[in-house]
């Protein structure tokens, strides 16, 4: 193509030069059929016409107009305008079309978008609606499947009743003559068993068995023994023979003892150790808080001169000491203040807190020490271990201050409990003598313990003799109760009483109402006394209700160990076992746990004589507390109550239809009264200004909170004796919150500090407190911050203890309310980096610990929690592979969290297991000697455990297979741990069904057992136990009922010989200091504890020794109250019970008539006491034959039930079949009869007609209608107790077999001589 500047002619195609310019630009020949742009012609012609112009050149000379060339010139203008204009026309259309295209692809874009999301919402819609389809279909395949099962099951059912139809009417046509020979024989043993009476043969007597008269067994005038003897060629009983099965009438008592109900110990009996233990428990406010703490302190008191003794004892005893402590799990510390220290408060209480006070003196006493050893020495009222080293030196003689004093301790050396070392010569050996001293009084008077036992084994070392398990395979935490008594005790305390009487009475009712019935929700602000309320609630309801079992728990912090759902569904499933005297081995894994829970709650409910009581404080604040409480969204047992307390605001939204006991804030006017006699109590008074302020201040919800109330008037007590009382009252008035009064009170303690260090050292304190577990202990502050003294610790803990923001709790530090841990955190720890130091801080020293050897259970409890808190996956890890922290975790019933431990880091099942072996591989190569051996193989055995638990059966095999080798290998092969290794080692295969090989591991494990320990050992009886539950998961009954039989004679005389081992030293310790209590004046109180301390002697069958503390405490109570002092027929009871326990029925009843003589006269017509005493008395008559006297004792007993309780509360039933088994016994049938039915009736309807209750009513009515002659309601009612009685047996303990003989040859002779062989254990 050519430029614009030259054109091709049209005519002859010669080129037309464009003069326009320099010249001509290069000829180029256009093709024609190419049309020049209308912008380029239009330029042509206004050069054209320029042309033209004046002074322009003519048409044809030089050059020409350019665009001559084409063929008309005076038409070509108005084609190109024409052009042009349609051009443009065009162009417009075409910019308006592309514009309106663009539109419309957009529009269709968006719609393309919303119909593509569209349809996707409608496949979602789809899909979900053929999921839908698909369930509902395979719920009706399930429902059909469902339904034709329940049909077959109703077939099955009808073709079995019409069959047992049948058969009861070829029993009722063809046994008749049956009967009537029956009548026959039973007439001819009357005839026979008066004849041998006649000639003076002793017959026996159920009423002398060794049965408690709870369970009153009065079988019917010849009919002593339990079954017939109809089988004896080995046949099926005959219906004629079930019809005797149990001619016996049963009179259930309600208390298991016939010691006095206001004793601690009433609902306790002789043989069942754990219930007295618990109920031990139950009484510990009866003792100072140094009697059950698991703390030993030891206080040093000493002078100028024997302080070279003091740093010896501390240098080399003391640390001795310690390691022994904490080998037994106690802590252990030395405490001691510098002679011219100046805080006698401080000194007091920390030998009131002490255990153990020890005096170094030589010859003379300073004045300053004086009313501190008068303190210790001669005002200890307690009774608690004293111990007084005198250095003695040749030709020089004691001052006499100090020659007083030890005169004055030797007095009342009786009383004081107090030692005195006389040492003359080398100062190290009368150290070493007062070590000595100090070791014995440890394991002896402070622990409990018995020297022979500790001296057959090191403390310091691994036991070799396995420890008597009193739960089988249960692994106990002891830590864990002690915490909780901790915390019963510090949420009863109250300086002021706070008006709870009202709320008493709905709790009351709750206990009282007729089941079912929901749990009942205490609910409250925090800080408004739920704590409080429920404590001191208890303690009333223990001493009102003796009979009721009380099992409470009280939550501490959120994370705490007392909030860990695992551990408290453990605890209580635990506490039912003890109350239950079960030996059944405990899963620990949570989920089987929480499903095992309800189950043991429903079984000890069916054997408690009485009500169960749960009770868990601050539920809330327990960890998934939803899922893992759902049981209490369950019905629950008829005797079971259950109620639990929670904060408003985080109550759960299932629990808010249960009925609400909701603690409304305190009146003003009390508020105000509260805070004045707080004042007053302390020396402080207000002016008349101030308690004017006080009013209005006192009136909003937040300020009248309990705790707010208790927590101002400490503090303005406090600034009124240090003299700032208008200043902090001022400033308490401006808080209107319980968190900003906290941290007042933090603000106001630190100023009063007097050092820069000592505040360091209160914020320190408080902040390790606040993010460690469970607390921090003295010992390890001490450690922690090395350059503190004793003084500045304990003067800094006791004002924080008053103030209140700390409190002593197992041992360790916490804090006494959770505001006050609130308000910590956001006084000191509102940045995170400064929460994370401390934490470090505690993991550094827990850490060095570990590296030392050191596995303490604090050790283990703490450190793991602190690096998950941290996210310190890789130490956390390291940790776990600790071998020993793992074991102590896992020993201690700590499964749960041990697990959770292992799934933070990332570690499955499988993959833990993995971890473990390799860990132990990597310690069995350093593993040399017997000590080394002995202990891995524990480490094995406790893999194993924890495998099994894990449900990884194959896996545990391996460790316990190796324990067991090294058990072997290490100890002799006949040794007790190798009994255990066996024993563990069955347990897995048991679990995973290979009962063969357990049953040949749990025989070599008993033979080991009997020849190790003798037949009678009750580590013998948990090997019998073993094997019962094996045959019975093999349905091989009989011999299960044979090894159970020889199980339970071993367990009843190990408990008769010295009971459960651990409540038997729980009991010798208490014994031992109720002892020390009463050697002091002769006051009501001591008179009370020689009443307690005789029934602990009952407990443990020395009867001699319980005689004679009665009658001490009977003498006291009569000298100083009077003889008529219904405290005097307490003592009287007791000796009565202790006299017909000796068989001193005459003496018995006698001192029965005069404590209820006493009680007529000196208590309401329906105190517990009259009726417990009236009944102890009937029961007396009974067994003496005088039944005319005991008539109206039982019917005076009816009485007073019905107007404690009301007609239709069980124990009116029960206090009517006693009555029905009087009348039954008399032959007086129609007085007994409306009184069984009036009782069956009641026990039905408050217990359910499927409780036990109900089947002994329905036997005892049975036995009546055969001696009336009705067979046939006689066999319909036994039909119908037995269904009871089956339902019964398969809720305790699996399906078991019938209760009569195996054989059916069971001589009646044989049967006459054990009256209580076959009944339930729990009514033996």
């Amino acid at each position: 193509m050519g430029t614009a500047s030259s054109l091709v002619s049209p005519a002859g195609g010669e080129v037309i030069e464009d003069t326009y310019g320099a010249g001509g630009g290069e000829a180029c020949e256009i093709p024609v059929e190419v049309k020049p742009k209308a912008r380029l012609l239009r330029s042509s012609f206004r050069r054209g016409a320029g042309a033209a112009g004046p002074g322009s050149l003519p048409r044809g000379a030089g050059g020409g107009l350019l665009g001559a060339s084409f063929k008309s010139t005076g038409s070509a203008v108005p084609e190109l305008e024409y052009a042009a204009a349609e051009y443009e026309r065009l162009k417009k259309e075409y910019d308006i079309f592309r514009v309106s295209k663009n539109q419309e692809l957009l529009s269709m874009g968006r719609r393309e978008a919303k119909l593509d999301t569209e349809n996707k919402r409608l496949r979602a819609e789809l899909q979900a609606l053929q999921k839908t389809y698909q369930k509902i279909l395979r719920e009706k395949e399930s429902a059909l499947e469902a339904k034709y099962q329940a049909m077959e099951r109703a077939a099955t059912f009808e073709r079995d009743r019409d069959k047992v139809k049948r058969q009861f009417k070829i029993f009722r046509e063809t046994k008749e003559n049956e009967i009537q020979d029956l009548l026959r024989a039973k007439r001819e043993l009357e005839s026979k068993l008066q004849r041998l009476q006649a000639q003076g043969i002793q017959v026996f007597d159920p009423g002398d068995s060794d049965s408690d008269d709870n369970c009153t067994d009065v079988t019917a005038v010849g009919t002593q023994c339990e079954y017939w003897p109809g089988g004896v060629l080995g046949s099926e009983p005959s219906m004629g023979s079930i019809m005797q099965l149990q001619q016996s009438f049963r009179g259930p008592e309600f208390a298991h003892s016939s010691i006095d109900v206001e004793g601690p110990f009433a609902n306790v009996n002789r043989d069942d150790w754990d219930v007295a233990v618990a109920s031990l428990l139950q009484v510990t406010p009866l003792f100072s808080h140094s009697l059950w703490s698991n703390t030993v302190r030891c206080y040093l008191i000493y002078t100028d001169e024997t302080q070279p003794e003091v740093e010896l004892f501390l240098k080399d005893y003391s640390p001795k000491l310690k390691r022994m402590c904490e080998t037994m799990g106690y802590f252990f510390y030395t405490l001691y203040f510098p002679i011219d220290a100046d805080n006698l408060t401080i000194r007091k209480w920390e030998m009131e807190k002490s255990s153990l006070v020890i005096l170094f003196v030589h010859l003379t006493l300073p004045s300053l020490l004086l009313e501190d050893c008068e303190e210790a020495f001669l005002r200890n009222p307690e009774g608690k271990p004293r111990l007084i080293y005198h250095r003695l030196e040749d030709g020089r003689v004691s001052s006499q201050s100090v020659q007083h004093l030890i005169d004055q301790v030797s007095d009342l050396n009786k009383t004081s409990k107090a030692k005195v070392i006389d040492h003359s010569g080398d100062p190290a050996e009368g150290v070493y003598k007062t070590f000595l001293h100090v070791e014995k009084i440890i394991k002896q008077d402070i622990l409990g313990l018995e020297m022979s036992d500790l001296e057959s084994q090191d403390l310091g070392s691994e036991d070799p003799v396995p420890e008597e398990d009193g739960f089988g395979d249960v692994l106990w935490d002891i830590h864990d109760e002690q915490e909780q008594m901790d915390a019963a005790q510090q949420a009863s305390h109250s300086a002021q009483e706070l008006g709870f009487d009202k709320y008493y009475q709905r709790l009351n009712d709750l206990v009282a109402a007729p089941a079912p019935i929901p749990p009942l929700l205490v609910s409250g602000g925090p800080g408004s006394g739920k704590s409080l309320l429920l404590s001191k609630w208890i303690q009333v309801q223990q001493q009102s209700s003796p009979s009721t079992l009380i099992l409470s728990h009280f939550v501490g912090r959120p994370l705490s160990a007392s909030a860990e759902s695992s551990l408290i569904i453990k605890r209580m499933t635990l506490k039912l076992m003890q109350h239950s005297w079960s030996a059944s081995a405990l899963t620990l894994d949570p989920a089987k746990l929480l499903e095992e829970f309800p189950r043991w709650l429903e079984k000890l409910s069916a054997r408690h004589q009485g009500s169960v009581l749960l009770v868990i404080d601050s539920v809330d604040q327990v960890q998934q507390v939803e899922k893992h409480m759902k049981w209490l969204l369950d019905p629950l047992p008829v005797n079971v109550r259950v109620i639990v307390s929670v904060n408003v605001e985080t109550c759960p939204p299932a629990w808010r239809l249960w009925p609400t006991l909701h603690l409304d804030p305190l009146n003003p006017k009390d508020a105000q009264s509260i805070i004045l006699a707080e004042c007053q109590s302390a020396g402080t008074q207000l002016s008349k200004e101030q308690e004017k302020k006080l009013e209005p201040h006192c009136r909003s919800a937040t300020t009248c909170n309990p705790l707010y109330v208790t927590l101002f008037s400490r503090m303005v007590s406090r600034a009124g004796r240090t003299g700032d009382l208008d200043g902090t009252f001022d400033q308490c008035c401006e808080c209107q919150d319980t968190i900003s009064l906290y941290r007042l009170v933090l603000r106001t303690v630190q100023g009063t500090l007097g050092s820069d260090a000592d505040k360091e050292l209160m914020t320190q304190i408080l902040c390790l407190v606040n993010v460690s577990h469970n607390g921090v202990s003295e010992s390890e502050l001490m450690e922690l911050h090395p350059g503190t003294s004793w003084v500045t610790l304990a003067s800094l803990i006791h004002t924080l203890h008053n103030m209140p923001l700390l409190a002593f709790g197992c041992g360790l530090l916490k804090f006494q309310h959770l505001q006050a841990w609130e308000a910590v955190r956001v006084e000191y720890m509102q940045c995170p980096a400064i929460v994370s130091s401390y934490r470090q801080k505690l993991i550094n020293y827990f850490t060095v610990q570990l590296s030392q050897g050191r596995v303490t259970w604090r050790a283990a409890d703490e450190l793991p929690w602190l690096l998950q808190q941290q996210g310190s996956k890789q130490e956390l890890h390291d940790c776990l592979l600790n071998l020993f922290v793992s074991q102590n975790l896992y020993k201690r019933g700590h499964f749960a969290e041990l697990l959770s431990y292992w799934q933070f880091v990332g570690k499955d099942k499988s993959a833990m297991a993995t971890e473990y072996f390799d860990a132990l591989k990597q310690y069995e190569k350093k593993c040399d000697g017997t000590e080394n051996l002995v202990c891995l193989a524990d480490l094995y055995e406790t893999l194993g455990r924890f495998l099994k638990d894990l449900g990884l059966l194959g896996q545990a095999v391996v460790p316990l297979q190796r324990s067991l080798e090294l058990r072997e290998t290490a100890l002799d092969p006949d040794h007790p741990s190798v009994a255990r290794a066996l024993h563990q080692l069955a347990g897995v295969y048991v679990q995973g069904k290979k009962f063969g090989h357990a049953e040949q591991l749990y025989k070599q494990a008993l033979e080991m057992a009997e020849t190790a320990f003798g037949a009678d050992h009750p580590l013998v009886a948990r090997e019998l136990e073993a094997l019962v539950t094996l045959y019975q998961k093999q349905n091989r009954y009989e011999q299960a009922e044979h090894f159970r039989k020889k199980s339970f004679k071993i367990r009843q005389k190990a408990t008769k010989r010295k009971g459960n081992l651990y409540g038997f030293a729980l009991l010798r310790r208490r014994a031992l200091q109720l002892e020390e209590l009463t050697l002091g004046k002769d006051t009501p109180e001591n008179a009370r504890t020689l009443n307690e301390l005789g029934v602990l002697y009952y407990l443990q069958n020395n009867l001699d020794t319980a005689d004679q503390f009665l009658r001490r405490s009977l003498e006291m109570r009569e000298r100083l109250l009077g003889p008529d002092h219904p405290d005097c027929a307490q003592s009287l009871n007791n000796l009565a019970a202790l006299c017909h326990e000796r068989q001193q029925l005459g003496k018995a009843a006698e001192l029965y008539e005069r404590a209820l003589d006493i009680r007529k006269r000196a208590l309401a017509p329906d105190h517990p006491s009259l009726a417990y005493t009236v009944k102890h008395l009937a029961i007396l008559y009974k067994k003496m034959g005088k039944l005319d006297k005991a008539v109206p004792l039982y019917e005076l007993a009816v009485e007073i039930r019905q107007k404690s309780f009301g007609a239709k509360h069980p124990s009116v039933a029960t206090a009517l079949v006693n009555l029905a088994v009087l009348h039954s016994q008399m032959k007086k049938h129609i007085e007994a009869l409306p009184l069984y039915e009036r009782a069956l009736k009641i026990y039905e309807d408050s217990l359910g007609r499927m409780h036990p209750r109900v089947g002994e009513t329905l036997k005892n009515l049975a036995v009546l209608s055969y001696e009336e002659g009705d067979f046939e309601k006689a066999t319909e009612l036994y039909k119908r107790a037995m269904e009871i009685k089956d339902a019964e047996t398969s809720l305790l303990g699996g399906k078991a077999p019938s209760q009569q003989s195996s054989s059916g040859d069971t001589p009646s002779v044989k049967m006459a001589h054990s009256p209580n062989m076959l009944l339930p254990q729990g009514q033996r």
